[in-house]
């Protein structure tokens, strides 16, 4: 006979709340979810793919020494940028701490800027077709003979819309997608159903927004920062392991380009600002189709904020 799972309905699967905090990079998420985590005395789920590794820390905004001594955080710089650690990964781990902290606490925090990962948490994975796997080697080929820019223009032909949506800077998130796309003869983001998993916990979350101006700004003044911090020091350090799949990522690579001679630091430096933009602009284009979101001036009242959550909290089920 085949096994039966029984879920034994239990209060805190209707009156545990996770809040997430979302919106673009540099808007200000970590402020807020630190505040509202000493509120509710509760602890942090960090759930920005590029914070999980422990040898990039500037180029990754990595909350300060201050800010992770506030409140306790979870999946910060917790793995190696030579360990495999896929949205997978990270959704059943993510999963797992939760139950646990939801055993102690009646709200749990989540904050990151990688919305395919915070996506995970909240509504899980979508079940995708097993393909070939000679179809992503012969990706992986094209990737070393043609370049990034060729598979990209390859996705933005068989799949407008995940062309606009995905991490195009990611390789491997590219790849991912066209080899569904060959490999069924339809496009990667025809399998993306939306069907929520089922969770044992509510969700609320609160977004942080303002003009794509303001949003610019606060991008180009952080790389700014970065700099002066000394990332041109880190991803020198970071410069042997090039290849791996973690460094394929904004504010590394280019500098890697500037140290292999094919740029200038001054065009590098306007590259990484440039992409992490273009980031922002598909992170915006995510969050609008989320109409669960609610939103809230990046220059926040956190009373205002405070008073929103718990009034939704205390609202009847239904």
């Amino acid at each position: 006979m085949p096994n039966i799972a029984i879920i034994v309905e239990t209060p805190y699967m209707t009156n545990k709340y996770l809040i997430s905090v979302v919106g673009t990079t540099a808007i200000g998420k970590t402020s807020l979810s630190i505040l509202l985590a000493q509120h509710f005395s509760t602890e942090i789920i960090s759930a920005d793919s590029r914070q999980f590794f422990k040898e990039m820390c500037i180029g990754t905004a990595v909350p300060s020494t201050d800010e992770l001594n506030a409140v306790k955080h979870h999946f910060i710089q917790h793995k190696s940028i030579h360990e495999n650690y896929s949205v997978g990964h990270f959704e059943k781990d993510a999963i797992t701490t939760l139950e646990k902290l939801f055993k102690t606490n009646d709200v749990v925090l989540m904050v990151g800027g990688s919305a395919l990962y915070s996506n995970a948490v909240i509504n899980g994975l979508d079940d995708l077709p097993e393909i070939d796997e000679s179809i992503r080697k012969d990706l992986n080929k094209a990737l070393n003979d043609k370049g990034l820019f060729y598979l990209q223009e390859k996705l933005k032909t068989l799949d407008p819309e995940s062309f606009k949506t995905i991490a195009i800077d990611n390789p491997q998130r590219v790849i991912r997608a066209l080899e569904i796309c060959i490999g069924t003869g339809k496009p990667y983001s025809s399998f993306l159903t939306n069907i929520r998993a089922k969770r044992n916990f509510k969700v609320l979350q609160i977004g942080l927004e303002a003009d794509r101006e303001i949003i610019y700004n606060r991008i180009n003044l952080r790389v700014d920062e970065m700099i002066e911090a000394g990332l041109l020091d880190e991803a020198k350090e970071l410069l042997p392991y090039k290849q791996l799949n973690a460094l394929n990522t904004v504010g590394y690579k280019e500098l890697f380009n500037y140290f292999e001679g094919e740029w200038d630091l001054k065009f590098a430096i306007s590259e990484i600002k440039k992409n992490t933009r273009r980031f922002a602009k598909r992170q915006l284009t995510w969050y609008r189709k989320d109409h669960t979101i609610n939103w809230f001036n990046y220059q926040f009242n956190i009373t205002k904020i405070i008073d929103f959550i718990e009034n939704e909290i205390k609202k009847p089920a239904g």
